[in-house]
């Protein structure tokens, strides 16, 4: 199988598998990865068509089930039994359904706000249900298709300049194509919504409390997760990055229980 790009940053603990969200890369987690080096080896991965990972035509890799089988393979390259996974927005849900497939991997995970966790049949399939046409659209439109999008992360405005810059120079690299089918195929079919009550693993929610649409999300969340915990973070959707010393905190502090635990 053709894997994403994917880096390992050594430190004092466990490896802990970290996968971004849409339009972003590797740059996401440059604010924690210095404090993250304290409890655990992190290990970086950017997804298909995104920074330095290839952008695969055929739909398989793109959907859950297919990164779920590299991470996987990642994890027996490593040769470890037992990692932490951590997913920020779009790789919240990517993560979160490994951990329930594979409890026996997963000491323990973190994620963030994460719309397409979360979102109800409706949210979740309409894009999905468009299928070839963004695709096409995004393959089609190229560049300025992508810079067209909400998310984008020159639309930010709390990213801290360096992360910011960092996000924009790895933009130049998103493959328009894989964009169109990371939205059809990941996105589409990443909610873990209906799944929730099956997590057996230890579980963090760092939260920033500044994004309003995904309080009723948390709220959902934190009723129907098993074994969770929530850390709130007076910040917006890129939590690790608006506020990295109350992430870093947060996180440090779970994984330490964590690992003691395990």
């Amino acid at each position: 199988m053709i894997l994403p790009y994917y880096e390992v940053h050594e430190g004092g603990g466990p490896p802990m598998l970290m996968v971004h969200g849409i339009l972003s890369s590797r740059a996401q987690w440059q604010r924690n990865l210095e404090a993250l080096r304290t409890v655990c080896s992190s290990v970086i991965l950017e997804l298909y068509g995104h920074g330095r990972s290839p952008a695969p035509p055929d739909p398989g890799p793109y959907h859950p089930a297919g990164y779920i089988e590299a991470f996987e393979s990642i994890r027996r390259r490593l040769g470890v039994d037992r990692w932490f996974v951590c997913g920020y927005s779009l790789g919240a849900g990517l993560t979160i359904r490994y951990g329930m497939e594979h409890p026996e991997a997963v000491i323990a995970g973190i994620f963030t706000n994460s719309t397409s966790a979360f979102a109800d049949r409706s949210q979740a399939t309409r894009y999905r249900d468009e299928g070839e046409g963004v695709i096409k659209r995004f393959e089609e439109g190229g560049r300025a298709a992508i810079e067209a999008i909400p998310v984008h992360p020159r639309f930010a405005k709390r990213l801290p300049s360096d992360v910011k810059r960092a996000l924009l120079e790895d933009c130049e690299l998103l493959d328009p194509g894989g964009v169109g089918r990371t939205i059809v195929y990941t996105s589409g079919n990443s909610s873990v919504r209906g799944m929730l009550d099956q997590n057996t693993i230890p579980a963090l929610l760092i939260c920033g409390s500044k994004e309003k649409r995904f309080e009723p999300l948390r709220r959902y969340v934190e009723v129907h997760m098993p074994h969770l915990e929530t850390a709130e973070l007076a910040a917006g959707h890129a939590v690790n990055a608006e506020d990295p010393d109350g992430f870093n905190r947060a996180a440090v502090q779970f994984l330490t229980g964590a690992g003691q635990a395990a």
